[in-house]
């Protein structure tokens, strides 16, 4: 049977002196300084830069995209949204989109009919997307704050910028390969490429990395070499082990 898992940790009100780092990006932090007022006065450090996909990064697994509900009506008149999302989640697996404001003012206001909002939203959920409703942008802070801290503090994951698959030159698509890597991100992914000249000839070396690339200590580069040497079991075969019995 499957471990259970408890939400103690996600509860408890005691801080562990522990803060988390949030990446914003650079557009979403000019059109929402109260928010990124409001996380650095939590205690969080947010860092600003200009991401090609999301509006915050929680961690290397979780990236939020933030949509007021008047512009998520307008982004599902332009069939962008959904594009947009599956892009995400396919870097990130634990993407989500907060919808902020008050959901019923979508009637009054939008000529969309509500069969089509809702089957907007269930077309997410069905494709593990979560849709997370704050009322405001000081609700938004809240849930930001909290959830960057389950990812960091809690899961021990790091607040990690991946490059998304832009593949138009062969050195894009070298990048893309070794920033896929747990933890890597295009920024050390640049600079293992650089050191090594070749996505080859790093992962051969991956046991040198942490002399030869600034940044790349023994978490990160042990965590690459499991995935680089631990032989394959899918999701079926690992849960079949779990509930077959003890001898």
């Amino acid at each position: 049977m499957a471990k259970e898992r408890s939400l103690l940790p996600y509860v408890k009100d005691k801080k562990s002196g522990e803060e988390p780092t949030i990446i914003m990006d650079s557009r979403e932090a000019s059109s929402a300084k109260k928010i990124a007022t409001g996380l650095t006065e939590k205690g969080a450090t947010v860092k600003t830069e200009v991401l090609e996909k999301g509006d915050y990064i929680l961690s290397d697994q979780c990236a939020v995209e933030r949509k007021t509900v008047n512009d998520f009506v307008y982004t599902l008149t332009r069939r962008y949204l959904f594009e947009q999302l599956f892009r995400l989640k396919d870097v990130y697996p634990k993407s989500l989109i907060v919808l902020e404001g008050y959901l019923p003012i979508i009637y009054k206001y939008s000529s969309i009919s509500s069969a089509a909002i809702w089957g907007a939203m269930f077309n997410l959920a069905k494709n593990g997307i979560a849709i997370v409703n704050t009322a405001s942008q000081k609700e938004t802070v809240d849930f930001l704050y909290t959830a960057a801290r389950q990812e960091q503090v809690v899961e021990k994951r790091s607040a990690i910028v991946h490059a998304f698959k832009k593949c138009d030159t062969l050195s894009d698509a070298q990048v893309y390969f070794v920033a896929s890597l747990p933890s890597i991100g295009r920024e050390k992914a640049t600079a293992i490429l650089e050191s090594y000249q070749t996505p080859l000839n790093a992962l051969i070396n991956v046991d040198d990395w942490e002399k030869a690339v600034h940044g790349l200590g023994p978490v990160i580069t042990n965590r690459v070499r499991d995935v680089l040497s631990t032989p394959y079991r899918d999701s079926k075969e690992k849960d079949k082990e779990r509930q077959e019995p003890p001898p």
